[in-house]
């Protein structure tokens, strides 16, 4: 259990609800780039480690949503296409909202089903 911890881990082993698995699993396999996107560390991608940390979306202030607005414009800006996979029952208004004002929602894919990850061309 990592929660009361100041252990520092991967995307991976934090977030273990099992659609999420199933994307990072999806996307090893297929090999493609991928990232989380956390209330509170923004773009979160799978060489990096945070601390355990629990962040109810409802909570993020207006200056923290400009600060993750910021980080996944910044983050993602080298890539020709960004494919946003999420579950549609889980879908929570701030991420909605982040991807309607991100500066690079002209590259952003929304998707639903992992067989949609296809095998990266590089």
């Amino acid at each position: 259990m990592l929660k009361n911890t100041d252990k520092e881990v991967t995307p991976d082993k934090l977030y273990s609800a099992m659609y999420i698995q199933r994307f990072i699993n999806k996307c090893r396999e297929r090999k493609v780039e991928w990232a989380i996107l956390s209330d509170l560390y923004g773009v979160w991608f799978p060489n990096v480690k945070h601390k355990w940390y629990e962040k109810d979306p409802d909570k993020v202030t207006f200056k923290e949503f400009r600060d993750l607005l910021n980080d996944f414009d910044q983050k993602l800006k080298k890539y020709d296409e960004i494919w946003f996979y999420y579950n549609p029952g889980r879908f929570h208004i701030l991420y909605n909202v982040l991807l309607e004002k991100t500066k690079l929602k002209y590259k952003v894919q929304q998707f639903t089903h992992i067989k949609e990850i296809v095998k990266s061309m590089d």
